[in-house]
């Protein structure tokens, strides 16, 4: 792993209590439908209890699988409620929605296929034809960069 990468993951994960006072704050706007409130909750149950498919145990590399599925269920949120409504409630610096798919792409790529395929399967949108995948274009590496650079 690289340097820049290592750098990227430890700025991510160091946003996690941002992304669970963002995911508690939309739980409680009446704009988000009650599915979603319900998969956020279940985000958030999963960042916070210790045991899950990877360990909180384990620093760092313990959260990544709690970043992946909370960004992963804020993007599926973004594609059924205006994403001004995320924004409205983001507390971080940045652009929230352009933060949560890089996170998603970034802890996407260093989990385990297995993993991600089993936290992916949660969240996707299903529809008549199939589901309909969360992560399809990539964020401009830019706005992750100016995100990246102004953490501790």
């Amino acid at each position: 792993m690289s340097s820049l990468t290592k750098r990227r993951l430890k700025n991510v994960v160091l946003f996690l209590p941002n992304l669970l006072l963002l995911s508690v704050r939309l739980m409680a706007d009446s704009r988000v439908p009650a599915k979603e409130r319900l998969l956020v909750a279940g985000a958030i149950a999963y960042a916070i209890i210790p045991l899950d498919l990877i360990p909180d145990m384990i620093p760092f590399v313990g959260q990544i699988d709690d970043v992946y599925l909370i960004s992963l269920t804020l993007l599926r949120l973004m594609t059924v409620t205006n994403p001004a409504v995320v924004r409205e409630h983001w507390s971080g610096g940045g652009d929230v929605v352009e933060f949560v798919g890089a996170a998603a792409l970034l802890a996407g790529k260093l989990l385990p296929k297995r993993i991600r395929r089993v936290l992916t399967d949660r969240v996707e949108i299903s529809t008549r034809n199939g589901s309909k995948p969360i992560l399809v274009n990539q964020p401009q590496p830019s706005s992750f960069d100016s995100i990246r650079d102004s953490g501790p």
